[in-house]
């Protein structure tokens, strides 16, 4: 997790201000959260419980001033304090407890030993709560191997049988923002004229395609709407693009207790660098919608203007189920969307499997030949 820098004075390596653990009220063994029924269930004893009591009961999913973070002038209220595994292959950070000592990343296998000290960020506001359980994700990912038709064969019985996957919560940034722009650009009007032209030693008529262009200008304004941004360098980003979409509708304000039985990974992209890739999103939008603006049969843009206000944001967690397994020297990355279950993962590749489909489709090429040239 990349963390904001401390306000002047504050310590950044001090006692944390909370760990969360979740003690069965029946038999004292740690619950977990159950994606199936969302309670919290104890694998000791199999009771449950409902999640909404407790000091977190009434919280609300509000945004946070975006200036006011930029400035280091949040409330104390909006910073935590969270102790974290530095992986030192991927630069993963991810949440740990006090009695942890010693763990291999969920990103990428590498073992590693947890840094002892503690880290301000900026607190969670919200999340989607795991509704695709570990069996159903396993599942989805094995089936997603088997349709790689060259896939080592080694591979794929590896991770069918491999340990259990991993529930890690990934960080996300959404903005939202009021804009408003002023464009200047042409409007371009097709129309055709006849030209009489000589093909063959006779002369024929053509339809020639023009375009008149006529100087435009306007505005347009769009309010965006959780524009979403990964918080995180730990995976490659096409991986993650490729779990959307996400039902950001259903999140929920964040409880901790969503987070038992599960790994929180702290952000390593900071507030203000995600911003920046928000705006790029929205540019990509407000061009969109001033192209659509100017109409016309073509379009050009020469220029546009864009005051952006009431920027606020949220630091939101996303359930990945995630599976890393180093198979003859190379770690194989594969993440399932904890909600809809979609998979996306490195894509292995079998050299034998891929020698044997050539070697056939020459075969068969040759065949092919040998009786066209036999026919004739």
């Amino acid at each position: 997790m990349s963390i904001p820098p401390a306000p002047p004075g504050v310590a950044t390596e001090t006692k944390p201000q909370s760990e969360h653990r979740f003690p069965c009220e029946n038999c004292g063994a740690d619950y977990r959260f159950n994606p199936d029924d969302g309670t919290l269930t104890c694998d000791h004893c199999g009771h449950s419980e409902q999640i909404g009591s407790g000091p977190w009961q009434g919280a609300q999913l509000k945004e946070l001033d975006f200036d006011a973070a930029m400035a280091q002038d949040l409330p104390e209220s909006e910073i935590e304090e969270i102790r974290v595994l530095n992986c030192p292959n991927c630069a993963a950070q991810v949440e740990f407890d006090l009695n942890t000592h010693a763990k291999e990343c969920p990103f990428c296998a590498t073992p590693v030993v947890t840094d002892t000290g503690t880290h301000r960020h900026i607190k969670p506001r919200g999340l989607l709560p795991f509704a695709v359980d570990e069996r159903a994700a396993h599942k989805a990912m094995s089936d997603w191997l088997g349709r790689l038709w060259f896939a080592p064969n080694g591979l794929k019985e590896y991770a069918r049988k491999g340990r259990k996957m991993e529930g890690i919560y990934v960080p996300y940034w959404t903005y939202d923002a009021d804009t408003k722009s002023r464009y200047r650009g042409e409007r371009g009007t097709v129309y055709y004229e006849t030209r009489t032209v000589t093909r063959d030693g006779k002369q024929v008529q053509e339809q020639v395609q023009k375009v008149r262009w006529s100087p435009t200008s306007g505005r347009v304004a769009r309010f965006f709407d959780d524009v979403l941004v990964l918080g995180s360098k730990s995976l490659p980003k096409c991986y993650t693009d490729a779990l959307e979409p996400w039902d950001l509708a259903e999140l929920v304000p964040y409880q901790p207790n969503y987070l038992a039985g599960f790994r929180a990974e702290g952000y390593t992209v900071e507030l203000g660098d995600g911003y920046k890739e928000a705006r790029a999103h929205m540019a990509r939008v407000i061009e969109r919608d001033v192209l659509f603006d100017i109409g016309g049969d073509r379009q050009r843009i020469h220029k546009i203007d864009t005051d952006v206000s009431d920027v606020t944001f949220k630091h939101i967690l996303l359930p990945v189920w995630l599976a890393a397994y180093k198979f003859r020297g190379k770690t194989y990355r594969f993440v399932v969307n904890g909600r809809s279950g979609r998979v996306q993962g490195e894509r292995p590749w079998s050299a034998m499997k891929i020698l044997i489909a050539v070697t056939i489709g020459l075969l068969v090429a040759a065949g092919i030949g040998y009786v066209l040239a036999t026919s004739q």
